[in-house]
């Protein structure tokens, strides 16, 4: 089997899961770079490795480029992707620099790997084959925001049968999908308001991470306010979604909220779809499509929750039922590990795609 020689750029938390797919799914592993601001050795799992300083040389005979990605800033992957790409390396990106970039890809592999187009020879030469007159990737990749990849892997399967006209998401995310740092926040809060005996759950932290205190609360803030008063994160929602599935007439509405979890986003999802589809059917047609786990008996207790599904692969559904005061209406509720299926597993399962082709 043919190895290739892999960089993941960035030692935080998705950098780290990143290496941890890597070795968890066996990819075909040669030469592996661990790229940061400044050198330094983790431990991951009990395993040293060695982090180099990032330079633009870093990437000579890289074949595979994994940019972990940052949150609310411009990404490593502006400044080192093109430099990536001409010494003949493919960039997968989870930052979101480049996802609405019309000339890249935006990926979740269970919906539109079609849309990868993996050009032969690509690897070391960066000189794309295009004689087959197929519009291919130019050597960048991106992976979609963390809230929409779990969305949309539990769409497709219901789009391709019935259509979807309107989509309405309240997501609840974790601590983690702002990085270390505010998990950290997280901990420093829930320890301070537990050695005062919780006489006072208001904390103000000096250093923190997020605009708001999240131990025992939530605020409906993720990103910035722009357009209409929403939110960066969800105008991610709504342009990542019509971009991977190929439909902007889709209706998506969202609101964004940071809850106090370490790991694992929760989405309560309305649909109103083009015709009728019964809750049982959808169940069944959820339960045999690709990296989605049912658990759906709420009168036995069971749906997908976020301590549950960390560290797992799968996008989890369940609550799967219909408007009564809509006959095209459904609701789901659909919950994965933000780092793995939201981050560094969609990452890895684009690369495997790439060398599988």
């Amino acid at each position: 089997m043919k190895k290739y020689n892999i960089a993941v750029v960035g030692a935080g938390v998705v950098g780290i899961e990143m290496i941890r797919c890597l070795r968890d799914r066996n990819f075909p592993v040669n030469i592996l770079k661990i790229f940061a601001r400044s050198s330094r050795e983790i431990d991951i799992d009990g395993k040293k490795y060695q982090v180099e300083a990032i330079s633009e040389k870093g990437f000579n005979g890289i074949d595979i480029a994994l940019f972990a990605g940052t949150e609310g800033e411009k990404g490593a992957a502006v400044t080192f992707a093109k430099a990536a790409v001409k010494r003949g390396a493919v960039v997968i990106d989870n930052g979101a620099d480049f996802r609405m970039d019309p000339n890249v890809p935006l990926v979740v592999p269970e919906v539109n790997a079609k849309d990868i187009n993996p050009v032969r020879n690509w690897f070391r030469s960066g000189v794309p084959d295009i004689s087959n007159g197929v519009k291919k990737h130019k050597g960048i990749i991106a992976n979609p925001n963390c809230s929409t990849v779990q969305m949309v892997v539990a769409l497709w399967p219901i789009y391709k049968k019935v259509g979807i006209k309107r989509v309405i998401v309240t997501t609840l995310q974790a601590s983690s999908g702002a990085g270390k740092q505010a998990v950290e926040q997280l901990s420093k809060e829930l320890s301070q308001i537990a050695s005062a005996n919780y006489k006072d759950i208001h904390v103000n932290l000096e250093d923190k991470a997020m605009p708001q205190q999240l131990a025992y609360n939530v605020f409906p803030q993720i990103g910035g306010f722009t357009e209409c008063d929403f939110t960066s994160e969800e105008w991610k929602l709504v342009r990542e979604t019509h971009k991977i599935m190929g439909d902007k007439k889709i209706k998506v509405s969202a609101t964004t909220v940071r809850v106090p979890v370490r790991t694992g986003h929760s989405e309560s999802i309305y649909i109103e779809a083009n015709k009728p589809i019964d809750p049982e059917k959808v169940k069944n047609l959820l339960s045999k499509s690709a990296g989605i786990i049912v658990i759906d008996e709420p009168k036995k207790g069971l749906y997908p929750m976020p301590k549950d599904v960390e560290g797992k692969y799968e996008v989890f559904v369940g609550r799967i039922r219909r408007d009564p005061f809509n006959k095209n209406g459904l609701w789901l509720w659909v919950v994965a590990d933000n780092l793995l299926k939201g981050a560094a597993l969609n990452a890895v399962q684009i690369a495997e795609y790439l060398i599988a082709k």
